[in-house]
Formats: structure tokens, sequence, C-alpha cells
């Protein structure tokens, strides 16, 4: 069975990361599949909106580590995940997301280039970026402090402080809480409501709200730099053989 789950639910494309057995940890392949599913959405008129899901109790871990292993002892920052992160900031489909369960690192940063979000009340988001020695990325560095404030983004961001449900919404990331049984379904059902709407007038409100994506790409790139910098750190190889030796 595939990681990545691609379907077209009428108007609506679901991307859902089918992974469970790893809490939807992402692996390289699982980026260039969702970069491509959200790149042929933007050539398909008859699709309207994107819908991101993970599985029932976990919607992303983040990274897959052996894949971060590999790119700390390579110092290079895989380029399929900056093709997911430029196709879901360059998307003119509105996204929206349905999260249970736990959000880490990149599992929350996305969730800030979304549209609209759903969360279970079990959601739990979390970017441990700084404590295993790296920086934020998804250009989560230049948004989060624009959407929640300097005191909350750092305490998420580079304190690595996690945030309920409900404090995510406090925080302006999450639209609406539900049970996390209904999440799915709450979330499909707002991305069917947007998808009715008049095609260009949603495009045109959206262009208009969010700009150019050109200073969040020069983010992402400015990110990614530091980010492949801190790699190759002995604070960050440090880390990620502590995380190795608990594992074991």
């Amino acid at each position: 069975m595939s990681d990545i789950l691609i379907s077209d639910e009428g108007s609506v494309r679901v991307i859902r990361m089918n992974r469970p057995e790893k809490k939807n940890a992402l692996t390289l392949p699982m980026y260039s599949a969702m970069a491509d599913a959200i790149a042929s959405a933007a050539t398909t008129d008859s699709l309207r909106c994107l819908m991101l899901a993970g599985a029932p109790a976990a919607f992303c871990a983040g990274n897959d580590i052996g894949d971060f292993i590999a790119m700390a002892q390579s110092g290079a920052l895989g380029q399929p995940i900056l093709d997911f992160l430029y196709a879901l900031v360059r998307s003119d489909k509105p996204v929206v997301a349905a999260v249970n369960g736990n959000a880490v690192g990149v599992g929350t940063t996305m969730l800030l280039h979304c549209d609209y979000v759903v969360a279970g009340t079990d959601a739990r988001l979390s970017t441990p970026f700084v404590g295993l020695g790296l920086v934020p990325e998804a250009a989560s560095s230049l948004i989060a402090p624009r959407l929640m404030g300097q005191a909350r983004a750092f305490a998420l961001l580079v304190m690595g402080q996690p945030l309920s449900a409900a404090e995510a919404r406090e925080a302006g990331i999450v639209n609406v809480l539900c049970d996390p049984g209904e999440t799915d379904a709450t979330a499909l059902a707002a991305a069917q409501r947007i998808a009715a709407l008049p095609a260009q007038g949603v495009l045109m409100s959206r262009r208009l709200m969010r700009g150019a994506p050109d200073e969040i790409i020069r983010r992402i790139d400015e990110e990614a730099d530091a980010f492949k910098m801190r790699l190759k750190s002995p604070e960050a190889q440090a880390a990620f053989m502590a995380f190795m030796t608990r594992k074991k």
C-alpha cells in the first residue's frame, strides 16, 4: 500500500499521509508524491480545493529519522522536501487540513500554509527543531511570529513548547475543533464548501490575502541554507546520536 494516498472526492483532492506504523513520518518519496499531487491539481480545472490528512491517531511525526540521519551525514537537505514546500506555497488551490493526534516538525509548519485547519481535540502541535540542534523550516520563522506574535512563536519554534488543539486555535493556526472521529468529515465538508464558491473569486481573494509567494520562498531558502549548516554541527550530530541511542 502506498505511503501517500491520493483521491479526488468530486472537486476536492485529498492527499493522505498513510504510514501509520511510523506515525506518518515523512520520507523523501512521500514528499515527492505530495508535491506531484499538488502540482497536478493546479492544472486540473475540475479540482477546486486540496485537503491534507493523516492517519486517525497521528497527522504527521515530521521527517523520517532515517532520512534525517542521512541528511546529517551528508550535510544536504533533500530536494523533495523543498519541492513539496514550494508546491504548497505556490498552489492557487485553497488547502484544508484535517489534523488528529501529533503534528511534529513539518507536520506543524505545513499547517501555516493552509487556508483552513480542522483539528481533533486530541491534536498536539510541536516543533522540536532547536532541541535537535537545528532551526525552524517551511518559512515558519516568518509566518508564525506574524500569525501568533513573537512571544508565542518563540515558545513554539525555539523552546519547542507544544500547543494543544485549543491553544493552536487560540493562536490562529486552527479554525475549528471537533471530536477526533469527525475530523476528516468536518474538513472535507469545509473543503467542499470552498470548492462550491466561484473559482475566480476564491483565486483572486486568496491572492490578495496571501500576497506574492516570493517572500515566503525566499525565507524557505534562507532557512534551508541554515538548516543544512546546522545538520553538520556538533550540536545536531550529538542530538541525533542521543535520539538513536534512546530508540535502541
